[in-house]
């Protein structure tokens, strides 16, 4: 593997802040970048550990603090990482160097969104009840360009995933478009920042976002229906700075920041509106290495 691939894929790897509530949770903000693509045969792993303030559920207005966690990394070419939950596989080598490359793979994780009310801190919520955990199965296609504008090394990527809960949980789907730009400032710092909204189908709105009447009378939150649309929008910024060596290899330190905002009927439910906030504010640090 050259330099140069290696210094893009090194820095891609720690790109992903260990701040989002997919993190702890799987709610869904925001959406999950491409893996990186590495020149072919070039085999590299990383594993990153920290921890999280994250929403007690989606919606909520109070955070709790959990650890988290990742993998990223190549095998003869297959591109692989994790997103909390998730694990997304690229299946489509690319050329080393500045160019375009194509993302394509599948994507299969778990959504543990209000699977477990202790972790809710308002009795309201925590009154409707728990919700079964959703196995949720698709994938996701896209383009990258490397050398986009402060060098060969910076990235702009465009993607969109689509996943379906198979496991009769919330029984729907989340589309999510995401454009993601990265660079490195030296051989020693990278930093990286992202858009994202999700568009969730009617099934997800009536699990995690409405309220029956037995809800209802249970948690005195109005009885509410909400319907499919755009759920949310996110912005996350992050930075990555090695601390043995360089970004290609060795130990590093990872921080970001994520801000996600609820919409529509997202937005207008009891549980964001009167117990929660629409305003999703997530941030943590870690330690990355890279083999």
């Amino acid at each position: 593997m050259s330099l140069k691939t290696r210094v893009i894929l090194s820095a891609a790897l720690f790109s992903i802040p260990l701040v989002t509530p997919a993190f702890a949770q799987d709610t869904n903000s925001p959406a999950e970048p491409p893996p990186p693509a590495p020149e072919i045969g070039g085999d590299s792993f990383s594993i990153a550990i920290g921890g999280a303030s994250v929403p007690t559920y989606e919606g909520s207005d109070t955070n709790r603090f959990v650890p988290v966690g990742m993998i990223r990394g190549s095998l003869s070419g297959i591109n692989f990482s994790t997103r909390g939950t998730r694990l997304l596989v690229d299946v489509v080598p690319d050329k080393p160097g500045p160019g375009f490359d194509f993302q394509l793979g599948p994507v299969v994780g778990i959504n543990r969104d209000r699977t477990s009310i202790k972790n809710i801190r308002d009795i309201r919520v925590a009154a409707l009840g728990d919700r079964k955990t959703a196995v949720e199965l698709g994938g996701y296609i896209g383009i990258g360009k490397t050398g986009v504008i402060t060098s060969d090394y910076d990235k702009l990527t465009a993607s969109v995933s689509y996943v379906h809960d198979i496991n009769n949980a919330h029984k729907s789907y989340l589309i999510t478009p995401q454009i993601d730009y990265g660079t490195p400032l030296s051989r020693k710092a990278y930093v990286g920042v992202s858009a994202s909204a999700v568009y969730a189908g009617s099934g997800y709105a009536r699990t995690y976002f409405s309220i029956d009447a037995p809800g209802s009378l249970a948690s005195t939150l109005p009885v509410y229906s909400a319907g499919k649309g755009w759920k949310n929008f996110s912005l996350t910024g992050l930075a990555t700075y090695s601390l043995t060596g360089d970004l290609t290899h060795g130990l590093a330190v990872i921080a970001g920041v994520s801000y996600s905002r609820l919409l529509g009927d997202f937005a207008d439910s009891p549980v964001t509106r009167i117990a929660g906030d629409r305003n999703q504010l997530l941030f943590g640090a870690g330690l990355g290495y890279t083999f």
